[in-house]
């Protein structure tokens, strides 16, 4: 216990010993902050009747419902910010392979499921971490700007600190993830590209083409995103759907589930593929 406890305090040390994570933690807290809040505004002031619907240049029918608008705009903590996570789990594994430390890692601690696990129970924390620092934004922006056009940011609702909880969770999962990925796939630019089209591109128009029948927007409850957004409970990609969320999603713990798994095949694949092999 104490060699695992060691393992997992040194791989906090390699992390919070370099710019990477607050640089990105800035990013994030910008980007979430900026989406929540100008999305908060826009639809708060079109429900409060401040925006017209037709000034907007949407209508009436397409506006989420006072119960339903604070969660969405929560939600962009982890619907749209869970590439940060991924990418600091990413970089901090193939960073281990780029710069050779995985050497002298190993020579101090030969057993190397146990340094794979030290990582992956650090970067959950700090996906976790980086849950609230997204959810400061979301949260923190997006509740005020609601509060000023009257609309009920719900933060006495005891289902919007669950839903907050499942946020960090979900955040927490995708920064696995970014480890699996990143001992599947060694080379850090690499890594980098696939995140980045994975996340930006491929998933989203996946889950576009797969929502527009109930039988493939099926199959699509059970992408990674996907996943994590019915983990949470909540997310713009939902009411973006072309079948108005038809088919019957997953619950939330089916998608903690399906995200869990994700993260344990990637981990799991990459041992067996490139951890296991001379790093010399």
């Amino acid at each position: 216990m104490s060699s695992l406890l060691n393992a997992i305090g040194a791989e906090f040390a390699k992390i919070l010993t370099t710019r990477l994570w607050w640089i990105l933690a800035l990013v994030l807290f910008g980007y979430i902050g900026l989406l929540a809040g100008g999305l908060a505004a826009l639809f708060a002031g079109i429900q409060s009747g401040a925006i017209s619907p037709d000034a907007a240049g949407t209508s009436s029918g397409g506006i989420p419902d006072f119960g339903t608008l604070p969660p969405l705009v929560y939600s962009f903590a982890s619907s749209v910010g869970y590439v940060f996570p991924v990418l600091i789990g990413a970089l901090a594994t193939t960073g281990e392979f780029r710069h050779q430390t995985l050497t002298p890692t190993f020579l101090a601690s030969p057993r190397r499921g146990q340094v794979l696990g030290a990582k992956v129970i650090a970067l959950f924390v700090v996906g976790a971490v980086f849950g609230v620092v997204a959810l400061a934004a979301s949260v923190g922006i997006g509740a005020p700007v609601m509060n000023a056009f009257d609309v009920d940011p719900m933060l006495s609702d005891a289902a919007t600190w669950w839903l907050i909880g499942r946020i960090v969770l979900a955040m927490g999962l995708w920064a696995i993830i970014g480890v699996g990925l990143g001992v599947l796939v060694p080379n850090q630019v690499a890594s980098i590209v696939i995140v980045l089209a994975f996340t930006q591109f491929v998933e989203p128009l996946l889950r576009l083409a797969a929502s527009f029948l109930e039988v493939t927007a099926r199959i699509g409850n059970f992408l990674p995103g996907a996943a994590s957004d019915a983990l949470v409970g909540a997310s713009v990609f939902t009411m973006a759907s072309p079948t108005g969320g038809a088919a019957e999603a997953l619950d939330w713990w089916q998608g903690g589930l399906v995200l869990l798994a994700y993260a344990l095949a990637a981990t799991v694949g990459g041992y067996a593929v490139s951890w296991k092999r001379d790093v010399t």
